[in-house]
């Protein structure tokens, strides 16, 4: 199993932030565009417990995939989680929180427990690639919410570095 936690403190109150992620169709503007990514199923103003999105998405030196995922365990205005149901991982659950940090500030936290499917080989594949660009989407992403919202203190935590099988 594997992990990643991304930190970041954006310029707007938690109510503003809540509503972007909240929007399912505004994960296209947070996914770098060489994974051409492709929202296919029909998309609610708002996300909802249960909601199933079904997009492509290209991984370079990998091809293309379907990826589908169910949001799961919304708590109004403080988390998250969306989990693969279909997709390139064996398992995948990405937490996304966020919390008040005074002055109109929000603390954005992304949490992602992640495997690889093909055993010892997926953990070769995971060292070679996968580590790293997992860790250029989220910066990716950071650099987009910064652009959006403004940000002060990016950040990056590998929640275990010494991630095991």
């Amino acid at each position: 199993m594997h992990f990643l936690q991304r930190e970041i403190l954006l310029n707007q109150p938690v109510e503003n932030i809540w509503q972007f992620m909240a929007t399912p169709a505004n994960l296209n503007e947070l996914t770098p565009p060489e994974l051409n990514f492709r929202i296919i199923s029909d998309l609610p103003e708002t996300m909802y417990n249960g909601l199933m999105i079904e997009y492509r998405i290209g991984i370079p030196l990998f091809g293309n995939w379907r990826w589908l995922t169910e949001i799961k365990h919304i708590r109004e205005g403080e988390y998250f989680v969306d989990e693969q149901r279909i997709g390139p991982y064996r398992l995948w659950y990405h937490q996304h929180r966020i919390e008040a940090a005074g002055n109109n500030q929000t603390h954005m936290i992304d949490r992602v427990s992640y495997k690889l499917p093909f055993g010892v080989l997926g953990e070769l594949v995971h060292q070679l690639r996968v580590k790293k660009m997992l860790e250029q989407i989220f910066d990716y992403r950071a650099q987009q919410l910064t652009r959006l919202f403004g940000s002060t203190v990016p950040g990056t935590k590998d929640a275990n570095p010494k991630s095991s099988t």
